[in-house]
């Protein structure tokens, strides 16, 4: 097992490598001088040359790629052109913020989309199947931003019972978190449900059920242990998209994550946050992706070999 992790963690070391490298050519071919930005509107021309030599934009491109890959090596992802504060500094608690709001909604969708999924295929073709369905279907179409307003419209304005916006309480968590997971709810209920429908039908399932086994110990210990590897893939994905998709969510309820934070720098134009913003997203994807290689090895141990 440990050599399985080893060479996991060996494959995704070139793939960040590779994200690196595209992030920081990207911003090379964006329009706007960073010097000019960085010494602002009213600086002479002879400001905005000494910026550019003491952030290093007059050597080569490839000079400057070099010692971006070494400051990152350190830890160090540049400094924010408006708050003259590392970015990092600016990232950290954003970043918290961001994950607690993405653990919570990926718990609520896969608890709810795997126990909609199981009674679905439980009851293939009777009423809970075809309500859950449409739900599933509702999920997966319904647009994010509108979900948020009509949520907000309806339980902050219409019943004040929760809060449209922050972070100080539990009830602040609600809405976000339900916006952030109805579409992963859907998607993991689906997959659950299909995936199951699969394998109930195999022989060692019917065998099970021929020797006396209770149906109980059938779904769990036979149907949906052998179901749960594409379960696990769409959950894995699914955090990893939530982690750099909660964009929306965030700028609508006012949520102090990296989404509101990347939207802002956008707007600022703030070059060094949004590089190292979308450098933690990346990571983050990448890491996420590595839990789930691990997670399949000890699910199925055919895997590992």
């Amino acid at each position: 097992m440990i050599i399985f992790i080893l060479r996991r963690i060996l494959i995704s070391i070139p793939i960040l490598l590779l994200v690196v490298t595209a992030v920081f050519f990207a911003f090379q071919f964006i329009p706007g001088d960073p010097a000019r930005m960085y010494a602002g509107e009213t600086a002479s021309l002879e400001e905005v040359e000494q910026v550019r030599s003491e952030l290093g934009l007059d050597r080569p491109v490839l000079v400057q790629y070099v010692s971006y890959l070494g400051r990152l090596a350190q830890g160090d992802l540049g400094t924010s052109i408006f708050t003259r504060r590392a970015v990092t500094t600016e990232i950290e608690g954003r970043f918290w913020n961001t994950v607690k709001l993405s653990l919570a909604a990926i718990a609520f969708a896969t608890v709810m989309g795997m126990a909609m999924g199981i009674v679905s295929a439980l009851n293939r073709n009777g009423f809970w199947d075809y309500l859950f369905s449409i739900i599933a279907l509702v999920g997966i179409s319904i647009p994010v931003f509108w979900l948020a307003l009509l949520m907000m419209w309806t339980f902050s304005v219409q019943f004040s019972l929760l809060p449209s916006a922050g972070d100080s309480t539990w009830r602040h968590f609600i809405m976000p978190t339900i916006t952030l997971a109805v579409f992963s709810l859907a998607f993991i209920m689906r997959m659950t449900r299909s995936t199951l429908l699969e394998t109930i039908q195999e022989d060692y399932v019917r065998t099970a059920r021929a020797k006396g086994v209770p149906p109980q110990w059938v779904l769990v210990r036979h149907s949906l242990r052998n179901a749960l590897l594409p379960i696990v893939t769409v959950v894995g994905l699914r955090f990893g998209y939530m982690l750099g998709g909660a964009v929306i969510t965030e700028s609508i309820f006012a949520w102090p994550g990296m989404g509101r934070l990347l939207i802002t720098a956008v707007g600022q134009r703030d070059i060094p946050v949004v590089q190292g913003v979308l450098l933690v997203f990346a990571a983050s994807f990448v890491l996420v992706n590595l839990l789930v290689d691990i997670v399949y090895g000890f699910v199925d141990p055919r895997i590992r070999r």
